[in-house]
């Protein structure tokens, strides 16, 4: 086998894993994304069960802090892992593009929204300060509502792509 041949099995094979890398990295964002979610979902169930006449106030504001917490962490997941890669035009595929050109602004939306909670009750510390929280909950609930109906069809084509170049 000549020289050349050497060097271009090795650029193929360089390539090769470059783009297997690339789709192990996606598979575990999407992943890490959706565990995320999953935890700020939880955390929603509870916050939103605590009675503020019934539960301590301690309670309730160290169950709101973690929350915010869990929001923000997924909401930045979301943003700087999937969605500003799209934006910047480092996505080349095309149906991935086009499905994020119509979500993005559900998407950039609820990330404002999700700030905002978090900047309204970040300082939180005491029952006056909680008195707007069930309605802030139930208008944050249909945010996440609408921002996970739009995150699926973004990352059901997203993990269609990544099994087709799989086979």
């Amino acid at each position: 086998m000549s020289e050349s041949q050497i060097h271009t099995i090795r650029e193929i094979a360089q390539k090769i894993s470059e783009e297997d890398d690339r789709r192990s990295r996606l598979s575990h964002t999407i992943n890490e994304l959706l565990g995320e979610r999953q935890e700020v979902l939880v955390g929603y169930c509870e916050l939103a069960a605590l009675d503020a006449g019934a539960a301590p106030i301690e309670d309730i504001l160290a169950k709101l802090k973690q929350f915010n917490q869990m929001l923000v962490d997924y909401a930045a997941l979301g943003h700087f892992e999937i969605y500003q890669r799209i934006m910047d035009g480092k996505e080349r595929r095309q149906s991935i593009k086009a499905i994020a050109h119509e979500v993005y602004p559900v998407i950039s939306r609820t990330t404002d929204y999700f700030v905002e909670f978090n900047d309204k009750y970040e300082g939180a510390d005491d029952q006056d300060s909680l008195i707007p929280l069930a309605n802030d909950l139930s208008l944050l609930g249909e945010a996440m509502a609408s921002r996970i109906e739009k995150e699926d069809k973004l990352l059901r084509e997203m993990s269609n792509q990544v099994l087709k170049r799989g086979n």
